[in-house]
């Protein structure tokens, strides 16, 4: 009895229980289960207050701190090196189980336009290259912050770290040593804010299974299937592979550990939700250094989203099939290139995956039927989160033997 009550005081096993309250309420309600959505924005606006600030210091701790040793320079190009190849490997890996089991074959287009024949989806035009690296440089800082931008709040926070990095130590000290309090004090905000979770999982649950219709999960559940298969071999085939290979922790440990920020991660949907979770188990259960995880996890968290780079090409390819077209080299080029880079670019917050519409318009691929996608996002998001934190993690153990060695530790 005492090993049961211990049990259900523990976060994680509080949000199972709420998340599964959550499906039973949305499937006996219906619709009618939207009045328990206010719960679940709730939530997310309270992680949301918290996170930014928490992003914006924990980076320029990190940068600053670690901008002070020589292993600085490799241990950043280290880390956008693994996210940049990670990124790639899940464009392929999604491609791949497109044309292996091809989900998109056998489906009626006509069921589709029916389905959705009240709905619309308007095209966007892809960003150029140059647009997008001057969209990434704030004006003004202070807006940023404000509206929420993380690339801005990324690369400010990121020069202003290396700036402090390189003052004398009689003046950076101090100053790291107030960013790590503020940091220590928003970590205490956000595990009372935490407590509202299963509250919040619980609203966030009910909704989205309530407003989900049968006839549509019977559409995508071969597309859903192939999806969840090939998050399974990034998280459970290719992370290991890494952790294997290049660092001593054990596969077993990792994955033990890990396990209360995915059940976060899945239940919110959001890589910037899960952050604080995700920094204190890579600090007081992976062992990996409070330098390291300032630096890694809020830029992976902004960045490395495996999760979406894998939902990006295997839509593509669902789509392709579905319409009957041959994908080309040309255009799985395309997928690929246009996938990677808008993975990097998608900001770690929930919401509907519009850069899927670049993808399909950069393989010439027709972007009627997206409401469908759209009406099922939450759970792919919900899956595809809990792997965007883990690959975070993993990157932040293989920065942090990394730094070790080059410091002699």
């Amino acid at each position: 009895m005492q090993k049961i009550k211990k049990l259900i005081k523990n976060l994680g096993v509080q949000i199972i229980i709420a998340m599964l309250i959550g499906v039973v309420v949305g499937v006996i309600m219906g619709p009618k289960a939207s009045i328990f959505a206010p719960l679940g924005s709730v939530f997310i606006s309270l992680i949301k207050m918290l996170v930014i600030p928490l992003v914006a210091i924990s980076i320029i701790s990190g940068a600053a701190s670690l901008g002070a040793t020589k292993s600085a320079g490799k241990m950043g190009a280290g880390t956008f090196f693994y996210y940049i190849i990670t990124t790639a490997v899940a464009v392929v890996i999604g491609l791949a189980m497109g044309e292996i089991f091809k989900p998109g074959i056998g489906l009626d287009i006509n069921t589709v336009k029916e389905m959705f024949s009240t709905q619309t989806t308007t095209s966007v035009s892809q960003p150029s290259f140059w647009e997008i690296i001057i969209s990434i440089i704030p004006t003004n800082p202070i807006q940023a912050l404000a509206n929420g931008n993380i690339l801005q709040i990324l690369f400010f926070c990121l020069f202003l770290g290396v700036g402090i990095s390189t003052l004398p130590k009689s003046k950076s000290t101090p100053l790291i040593k107030g960013f790590n309090y503020l940091i220590e004090a928003l970590i205490w905000m956000i595990k009372i804010v935490m407590y509202t979770a299963p509250f919040g999982v619980f609203g966030l649950m009910a909704d989205s299974i309530g407003t989900f219709g049968y006839d549509i999960l019977s559409i995508v559940m071969k597309l859903f299937i192939v999806y969840v298969a090939a998050i399974l071999i990034q998280g459970l085939v290719f992370y290991p592979l890494t952790l294997k290979v290049f660092s001593k922790i054990s596969i077993k440990k990792f994955f033990s550990k890990m396990w209360q920020a995915q059940i976060v991660a899945f239940s919110t949907a959001s890589s910037m939700a899960t952050l604080p979770v995700n920094m204190e188990i890579c600090e007081k259960e992976l062992g990996v250094s409070k330098e390291t995880t300032s630096f890694v996890l809020p830029l992976g968290a902004t960045i490395n989203m495996d999760g979406n780079a894998i939902y990006y090409a295997l839509v593509a390819v669902f789509f392709a099939q579905m319409f009957g077209i041959h994908l080309g080299t040309t255009q799985y080029v395309a997928i690929i290139i246009t996938a990677t880079i808008g993975s990097i670019g998608q900001a770690g917050v929930p919401g509907p995956t519009l850069l899927v519409v670049a993808v399909l318009i950069a393989a010439d691929i027709p972007i009627i039927g997206l409401p469908l996608l759209y009406a099922l996002d939450r759970v792919f998001d919900m899956i595809r989160t809990a792997l965007n934190i883990t690959g975070d993690a993993t990157c932040a153990v293989l920065m942090d033997k990394f730094n070790r060695k080059e410091l002699n530790l």
